[in-house]
């Protein structure tokens, strides 16, 4: 592998300090990871500690992304972790990590997975694996997938009209309301943010309430009002029905290949239907981060691109991870059959934005939806209610609000949509030192959780914790929300 010189002189350095104190008293890098990779990573170690005399530790740690955004400006935490793609847009922007230099190994990694890990041009994170959503169809009940999502409704009514089962059929039941129906969208044209001619995301062209999403929203609401879809977005709900042979197709990724093959259902998994044009959808990279206040940069980067990006290590990380490789000739050696039609889906799919504003998007994106297929109101209304709140959101209309979204939001405080954090009725206000806010809500079971300034990109949840558990509650009438800002505790009285 090319290195650079200064890196090569350093990682030299390293190595004589270490030699000359002792591998005991030298550096230990350590790593982050979940339960998935760790063994591949340790075992790692022997071979990097007799290569530059540095222990390798590796921890098994939940909810990275919160606990190391924590521990880092404290000057804690590891010096190498695993996360998402879409974690970018936090951690570069607020400095928590460092670039890489991948030399002749750039080339090594399919251009997307690449995209995915680079932030304003800067690539930050070594990807090793790629994900997105693929469609899914019952091989009883259709012969040859459909081309067009016209043909995809036909064939869902020819099959509702003739199923004798007594529960309700279906051509396709949504799992989400944003991501998980964003191939949909993109099949009529839409799309949430334009792109720059480097290929980055422009959060300046914010296409919430285009006329591609408007066409593909109102679809769904037609198929909803004729039977043919579930006004339900529950992921769960979804998966039975299709499961049980009651709904010819479905969209979903490769982290629910378990599930459907156990529910015995026949499938085979195909491309998107088009609509105008062909449909695609987000792109996940999952890659190793380093963390720039980490004394072990250097010798971070060297265990990343000289021991972990190996073929028979990626081959490990594809294999553990049910995820194909974003290395093109290990996705290639992939021996399960619907992990490799994935990555061929794959190819046209565009990284999911990890810029800083699509954190404001996914809820008013969501309750856009939501509110549309319940007959709330027109799709063409609902989104550009949504284009309105996200913009609001980006100017920083909302900057200060303490709200607590939750599932009791519509009916204890008239919110348009449960779990908005930008509605404004369910909004506190200060008293003092603490933000209190007294509502009547319905008799019943509850969650809820406190987010700031009108978004989920900072939000709290049970023991103040940042991104935490939801807190439960249940209200026999009156319910009053306080929350400390100085310990980001909630108390629900």
């Amino acid at each position: 592998m090319k290195k650079s010189f200064s890196i090569f002189l350093a990682v030299l350095m390293i190595l004589s300090f270490v030699m000359t104190v002792g591998a005991e008293d030298g550096p230990t890098l350590t790593i982050w990871a979940d339960d998935t990779r760790s063994e591949i990573l340790s075992a790692l170690g022997d071979d990097f500690y007799n290569a530059y005399g540095v222990k390798v530790v590796v921890e098994e740690i939940a909810d990275i992304r919160d606990n190391f955004t924590v521990a880092a400006p404290e000057g804690e935490g590891p010096d190498i972790f695993i996360g998402a793609h879409d974690w970018l847009g936090q951690v570069a922007a607020s400095g928590l990590v460092a670039p890489l230099e991948l030399g002749d190994l750039t080339a090594s990694f399919s251009q997307p997975s690449l995209d995915g890990c680079s932030y304003e041009g800067v690539l930050y994170c070594m990807p090793y694996a790629v994900e997105n959503l693929a469609f899914f169809y019952n091989t009883d009940i259709v012969s040859t997938p459909p081309a067009t999502w016209d043909e995809a409704m036909q064939i869902g009514a020819d099959f509702k009209a003739a199923y004798t089962g007594e529960e309700e059929a279906y051509a396709i039941a949504l799992s989400g309301t944003s991501y998980d129906i964003y191939p949909l969208e993109t099949s009529f044209g839409g799309y949430i943010f334009g792109m720059n001619e480097d290929g980055s995301y422009n959060a300046k062209d914010l296409g919430l309430n285009s006329d591609g999403m408007v066409a593909a929203l109102s679809f769904i609401v037609d198929n909803v009002n004729a039977g043919l879809i579930p006004s339900t977005t529950d992921w769960d709900t979804a998966h039975v029905i299709f499961e049980t042979g009651r709904a010819p197709f479905l969209m979903a990724g490769p982290w629910a290949l378990d599930r459907v093959r156990e529910s015995g259902v026949p499938f085979a998994i195909t491309t998107f239907p088009a609509g105008t044009q062909e449909g695609y959808p987000f792109l996940g990279v999952q890659g190793f981060y380093v963390n720039a206040l980490s004394d072990n940069v250097l010798l971070a980067q060297a265990f990343l691109t000289e021991f972990v990006a190996k073929d028979d290590v990626m081959l490990q990380l594809q294999a553990a991870g049910n995820r194909a490789s974003a290395m093109p000739a290990i996705a290639a050696q992939m021996t399960d059959a619907d992990l490799a039609t994935f990555g061929e889906v794959g190819v046209t799919a565009k990284p999911m934005p990890s810029i800083p504003e699509m954190g404001s998007v996914w809820g008013s994106w969501g309750d856009a939806t939501t509110l549309a297929m319940q007959g709330e109101v027109t799709a063409a209304q609902a989104l550009s209610d949504a284009y309105d709140q996200v913009m609001s959101l980006f100017a920083g209309a909302m900057d200060g609000m303490v709200n607590v979204p939750g599932s009791w939001q519509v009916a204890g405080a008239g919110c348009d949509a449960d779990w908005s954090p930008s509605c404004e009725a369910s909004a506190l206000t200060m008293d003092g030192d603490v933000y209190v806010g007294t509502f009547d809500i319905p008799a019943g079971d509850y969650e809820v959780k406190v987010a700031m300034n009108g978004s989920w990109d900072l939000n709290y949840g049970v023991d103040g914790v940042e991104g935490g558990d939801n807190y439960a509650f249940t209200s026999t009438g009156t319910v009053t929300f306080t929350f400390d800002p100085a310990t980001n505790l909630l108390t629900i009285e």
